[in-house]
């Protein structure tokens, strides 16, 4: 073989390859996240705010379905935390920032403040949830291909088990540099399905409808 003279080449024993695949993949296997003990729920109510829902895709039905998942929570003794962003677009305390009318926290539900798209990133949203003994979120809230999305994820690798409301979350179109438009009811529809085909060790995810989802029984099963 003819080699360049600015580069040098090692071949492996076939061991020294084998050896070096067992250790990355047990290296992988012992970053696996702490899977959440119980089944206590939680509704997590994320970004549903006036400026966010002004030019979300179908706001009026999402936020009625919102609404109605936050009554059955509370009707089943089941926590609601609010999670409010604050950026630029959604100064604190400005009009923008509002929930929007149809909601509003009771007192004794925590609300948590964030800045960053996950809902878990440099808030005190993980230790409330230990103190609640939660193990599963139930998700909604916008936007859905951002704090949505991210806020999922971010769940789901803390060792959360997660189910997202299909018809309580949204978000608005989207047009690309090129001029590709990205149509808001294909974003929901495409986390709606990556929340049925995602796979997470000793994890459960799925989606669920507002009306359908079983606050009722503890770890209930999602319809």
């Amino acid at each position: 073989m003819t080699m360049s003279p600015q580069h040098t080449y090692v071949q492996l024993a076939p061991e020294a390859v084998a050896t070096r695949a067992t250790t990355a993949w047990t290296s992988e296997a012992i970053t696996m996240a702490t899977v959440r003990e119980g089944n206590r729920r939680v509704l997590l109510v994320v970004d549903v705010q006036v400026g966010v829902m002004e030019a979300a895709w179908e706001a009026p039905r999402i936020i009625g379905n919102v609404s109605h998942a936050v009554a059955r929570a509370r009707a089943a003794n089941v926590p609601v935390l609010w999670v409010q962003h604050t950026d630029r677009e959604l100064p604190a305390g400005s009009p923008a920032w509002q929930w929007v009318p149809e909601l509003s926290p009771a007192e004794s539900e925590p609300l948590i403040h964030k800045r960053f798209n996950s809902s878990f990133e440099q808030t005190p949203l993980d230790e409330e949830l230990a103190r609640l003994g939660a193990s599963h979120i139930v998700l909604a809230g916008a936007a859905t291909n951002w704090c949505v999305r991210a806020t999922a994820y971010g769940a789901l690798e803390r060792g959360y088990d997660v189910t997202l409301l299909a018809d309580a979350h949204t978000t608005g179109t989207l047009e690309l540099e090129d001029g590709t438009i990205l149509e808001a009811a294909h974003v929901i529809r495409e986390l709606n399905i990556a929340m049925t085909g995602l796979s997470y060790p000793g994890r459960t995810n799925g989606t669920a409808r507002a009306a359908d989802v079983d606050f009722a029984t503890p770890g209930g099963v999602c319809s």
